[in-house]
C-alpha cells in the first residue's frame, strides 16, 4: 500500500526548508550579541539595613569613548513601609577622593503602588542615577549608605549598582 502525504503538509515543509538557513544564523547572531552591563547586588543581612552597614561595589571601566547609564538596584519585600528611600551614594572615580551625594529615590506612588517589577511579595527597582554619562578609564568604587530615619530599615533585601553602555 502506498501512503500519500497531503499537499498542504509538503508546502509547509518546503517553506521551513527554505527559511531554515536564514532563521538559524539570525538566532545565533542575536544570541551572541554582547550586552555590556555590570551589575552587582549586596545582600542586606537579615533584610534589616542598619545605618552602619555601607556596602561598597567596585568595577572597572576600559571603554572611555562610550557613554554609560548608572542605576541603583534595590529589592525589598511588600512589607516595606515607605514610598521612597533616602541614600547617600559615594562615588570614587579613578585617582579621586570619594564624593557623596544624597538621593531621594521613589519606590511607589499612591495611584499605581510599587513602581518596580514584582514577583509575589518581592519588588525590584532599577532607578536611574546618571544617564548618558562619560566615565574615565580605571576602577570606580560606589558606596551605598541608608540614611532613612528608621534604624534598622526593615524589609530591604538587596542593594546594588548597575552600569550599562548607552546603545546608539
Amino acid at each position: 500500500m502506498f501512503f500519500r502525504i497531503p499537499a498542504y503538509f509538503c508546502k509547509k515543509t518546503l517553506v521551513l526548508k527554505k527559511a531554515f538557513p536564514i532563521i538559524i544564523p539570525c538566532l545565533l547572531f542575536f544570541s551572541c550579541v554582547k550586552i555590556d552591563v555590570f551589575e552587582k547586588n549586596i545582600t542586606i543581612p537579615g533584610h534589616s539595613w542598619e545605618t552602619n552597614f555601607k556596602p561598597s561595589i567596585e568595577f572597572e571601566i576600559t571603554d572611555t569613548v562610550q557613554l554609560y547609564n548608572i542605576y541603583v538596584v534595590l529589592r525589598h519585600a511588600d512589607a516595606y513601609r515607605y514610598k521612597n528611600i533616602w541614600l547617600n551614594i559615594g562615588i570614587q572615580p579613578p585617582g579621586e577622593p570619594l564624593q557623596k551625594s544624597r538621593f531621594d529615590l521613589p519606590l511607589a506612588t499612591d495611584e499605581k503602588g510599587w513602581m518596580g517589577k514584582g514577583m509575589d511579595d518581592i519588588f525590584e527597582h532599577r532607578i536611574p542615577l546618571y544617564q548618558q554619562t562619560p566615565l574615565k578609564k580605571g576602577k570606580y568604587v560606589f558606596q551605598l549608605e541608608n540614611v532613612m530615619r528608621e534604624d534598622p530599615l526593615e524589609h530591604v533585601m538587596n542593594v546594588g549598582i548597575r552600569v550599562e553602555k548607552v546603545r546608539q
